[in-house]
């Protein structure tokens, strides 16, 4: 299979492009298209064979489920069995954006969508060509990231034709992504409203909308044994090919440790990459230390990242340790993505 790549107005996406998107989407195959959290992979969400189509291209297991893309909050009422009152305060606070709600699904969605589980995840993306898309092709795109299943997630075009090259029919360049990290998930099916996955979105500006909301007991638990009630439960995701792992305490204790470890991999022949920030980066001593941005950037760190994982395997770093960003009001999502990419290893100094 040759993949094209079309580039589009990010904007305003020419119709004609989107057109043959959309076509490609109704004949039971996949598009690659950016949102505003990171470029997904996207079928008709109400076609069996396009869920399956995803999870060939992706290598991505069948039991992890997909998000269901839809442009006007009318569409839940064809997909979700149940649509509480929460669900319209916040899709009123945040959508379009990066925040995915759960609900009882409808009998037009297939188990192979789901996942198999009788839920269904739904967003809303802010991005015109992502909408734009999902409005052409019949208002219902699956999409889960468009990379090979565990790799950190695409932020650019370059990226997804790295990973999917040959395995897909077309990307949609639309540049670099906004935001860089994916959509909160909110499971709204039980008595209280659990977050499944961390993202942009906080805890605290969905409980300022609706109340009490917990972190789902799974967050933080490796457990590859369960059914994953939502997509980045399972598995170890957003993981580069060198060994990833993170340093936790005071910053100067930190570099040191991450210095020795460098040297000691330098006399074993290996090359180590450091992920820290601006204010940092001057302490430490390793074959790439690679700054994700200014602690007062936190939209820069989070739309960094996947990008500077990518980039240490691009220059064959054997083994990549990071700081931790735990004190960010974003840092819950960025640690979240980290410690998955890591497999949870963490040296604390």
């Amino acid at each position: 299979m040759v993949t094209r790549v079309l580039k589009t107005d990010p904007e305003h996406p020419e119709s004609n492009i989107i057109s043959e998107a959309a076509q490609i989407l109704s004949d039971g195959s996949v598009v690659a298209f950016p949102t505003e959290t990171v470029y997904g992979l996207g079928a008709d969400a109400l076609k069996p064979e396009g869920a399956k189509r995803i999870y060939e291209a992706k290598g991505r297991p069948s039991d992890n489920p997909l998000i269901v893309h839809i442009a006007d909050v009318s569409a839940l009422g064809r997909i979700a069995g149940e649509v509480p009152r929460e669900a319209e305060a916040l899709a009123d606070a945040f959508w379009p954006g990066p925040l995915t709600m759960i609900f009882p699904k409808s009998a037009a969605v297939p188990s192979e969508t789901t996942g198999g589980l009788d839920t269904v995840a739904v967003r809303m993306p802010s991005h015109p060509v992502a909408l734009a898309l999902i409005r052409e092709s019949g208002g219902y795109i699956a999409a889960p990231s468009a990379n090979v299943s565990g790799r950190p997630s695409p932020t650019t075009a370059e990226h997804v034709l790295t990973d999917l090259d040959g395995r897909i029919p077309l990307i949609l360049d639309g540049g670099e992504v906004g935001i860089g990290i994916e959509s909160t998930i909110l499971d709204l099916t039980g008595d209280v409203p659990e977050i499944l996955r961390p993202g942009y979105i906080t805890q605290d500006q969905i409980a300022a909308v609706i109340g009490t909301v917990e972190d789902d007991p799974a967050l933080g638990v490796v457990d590859d044994t369960a059914h994953p009630k939502a997509p980045g439960m399972k598995y170890r995701h957003y993981a580069p090919n060198a060994e990833l792992i993170l340093v936790s305490g005071k910053s100067r204790d930190v570099a040191s440790k991450i210095n020795a470890l460098a040297e000691e991999n330098r006399e074993k022949g290996l090359k180590t990459g450091v992920l820290c920030t601006e204010e940092t980066k001057p302490l430490f001593n390793a074959d790439m230390v690679a700054s994700i941005g200014s602690r007062e950037d936190e939209i820069g760190i989070a739309r960094h990242l996947y990008a500077l994982l990518r980039e240490f395997d691009e220059c064959g770093m054997d083994q990549i340790y990071s700081e931790c960003f735990s004190d960010l009001s974003i840092g819950t999502a960025i640690m979240n993505r980290l410690e998955k990419a890591a497999g949870h290893k963490m040296i604390e100094v």
